[in-house]
């Protein structure tokens, strides 16, 4: 078996593996999460993590956490690392609107954008369709909503605000139209062109942009439409601000464009806290480079900062619990490169050296739940150790090489949830008969 170089090389594994066989906890259904619950407290920020984007276990998982904190601490809403326009028809479907989508599947089949396995699964119709059913018990205002919190859906919002200004404020659709006609030449990717025609321009297209915003922000009080439609409208307008600013930091090295999407997701989250009110609660799924504290791993001497960290050193007085998640081997949806075709791929041992494979060894193949609160003063904890993590872009081959990242647990997280075998998500359209109900749906939700 390979071993993982880590930061120190006077690190005691086997002081390690015994330590979390006697403070880790046992999982195998959603009583075993009382500890967590009772961790969480009165918490207002809850981050569940992933270690991939296409693992069935981590998405059920987190189902079954939410729907805990949502009926036993009365949470408030759902954002995820998802397009805000995507997420946004789910958000309407789950709160019933009218002309919300005729099913589940009608509003996933919309999500177009690659990796559409991320949301357009059968663990996300699962868990939509029991929000939806949870929801009807309650009015309109009192429903739990589910957010997108990222940047990256430029052409879908600009196209949100131009079909919404067509109908209400004529002046500010011509701004937009002026800015979308700013875009057109550079339309055909996910903004690199854009990006390598700022390196010539930097100022290409950002005055279009920021002239658009503040004329909708200037204008939102006028709208007269429901107002989750009038944050929608004003959430695009963002989305395109901070994706114009992304687009740009994409051709320079560093952390730029990282932090700036980190910083956009942190701002609507902002955004929507205010819009629910002084009392509201959030529920955040995002992968665990966006939820663990990037201080507690090397992730900080590259520059970047993450939604973990800005949320801690942000709102630590309104109590901020980051749920890490990890596994051992198994299998996950992703592809080979950016736009690939999705495939399911075997996720190979854990190397020795890192966290997950000190959790096989500690737990003889059980799944386990670890609360740092048990172990945060443990000096043998206290080292970077690698933590996989893995994106849409997966090659197991080389995995050594690129997706460990050296982390102090504890610090990272405040409580981390092992599967030792995973398996792959549902997605919806993996294949031609790809739409068929698998065998376990819905999961136990």
């Amino acid at each position: 078996m390979e071993t993982l170089k880590t930061a120190q090389n006077n690190i005691n594994h086997e002081e390690i593996t015994s330590l979390l066989k006697r403070t880790s906890l046992p999982l195998e259904n959603a009583t075993d999460l009382d500890p967590l619950m009772n961790y969480i407290g009165d918490a207002k920020y809850v981050l569940l993590g992933e270690a991939s984007h296409g693992t069935h276990e981590y998405y059920t998982w987190r189902a079954k956490i939410t729907q805990r904190l949502i009926q036993e601490k009365g949470f408030s809403f759902i954002a995820v690392e998802g397009d805000w326009p995507d997420c946004y028809r789910l958000n309407r479907f789950a709160k019933g609107y009218l002309d919300s989508g005729k099913d589940i599947l009608s509003v996933l089949n919309e999500f177009k954008r690659w990796p559409t396995w991320m949301w357009a699964n059968w663990e996300i119709a699962a868990f939509i369709d029991w929000l939806k059913v949870y929801n009807e018990s309650f009015p309109a205002d009192e429903r739990i909503g589910f957010y997108g919190l990222d940047v990256y859906s430029f052409r879908e919002s600009m196209n949100s605000i131009i079909q919404f200004l067509e109908k209400n404020d004529p002046k500010a659709l011509a701004i937009a139209k002026t800015a979308m006609k700013c875009f057109e030449p550079y339309g055909k990717d996910e903004g690199q062109s854009y990006a390598r025609a700022s390196s010539f321009i930097p100022e290409l297209c950002e005055k279009e942009i920021i002239h658009m915003l503040n004329e909708i922000l200037r204008n939102v009080p006028n709208y007269n439409h429901d107002l989750e439609n009038v944050l929608s409208i004003e959430q695009n307008a963002f989305v395109t601000r901070n994706a114009e600013k992304y687009y740009r930091a994409m051709i320079k090295r560093g952390s730029a464009s990282w932090n700036i999407r980190d910083e956009h997701m942190v701002s609507t989250i902002d955004r929507l806290m205010k819009f629910h009110g002084k009392d509201a609660k959030i529920i955040i799924w995002e992968h665990n480079t966006h939820i663990g504290d990037a201080r507690a791993t090397d992730m900080a001497s590259e520059g970047m900062v993450n939604v973990g960290q800005l949320l801690r050193e942000k709102y630590a007085t309104d109590g901020v619990v980051a749920v890490g998640f990890g596994s051992y081997k198994g299998s996950v949806i992703g592809g080979r490169e950016w736009g690939d075709s999705m495939r399911k791929i075997k996720v190979p041992e854990a190397v020795e050296g890192s966290w997950e494979h000190a959790f096989h060894i500690a737990n003889n193949g059980q799944n386990r739940l670890l609360l740092m609160n048990k172990v945060k003063d443990e000096k043998c904890l206290s080292s970077l150790i690698g933590h996989r993590a893995i994106g849409v872009v997966y090659n197991p081959e080389h995995e050594r090489f690129g997706n460990y990242v050296l982390t102090i647990l504890p610090k990272r997280y405040d409580a981390f949830i092992f599967i030792d075998k995973t398996n792959a998500l549902h997605p919806i359209n993996i294949e031609v008969n790809g739409n068929q109900i698998p065998e376990t749906y819905p999961f136990g939700m």
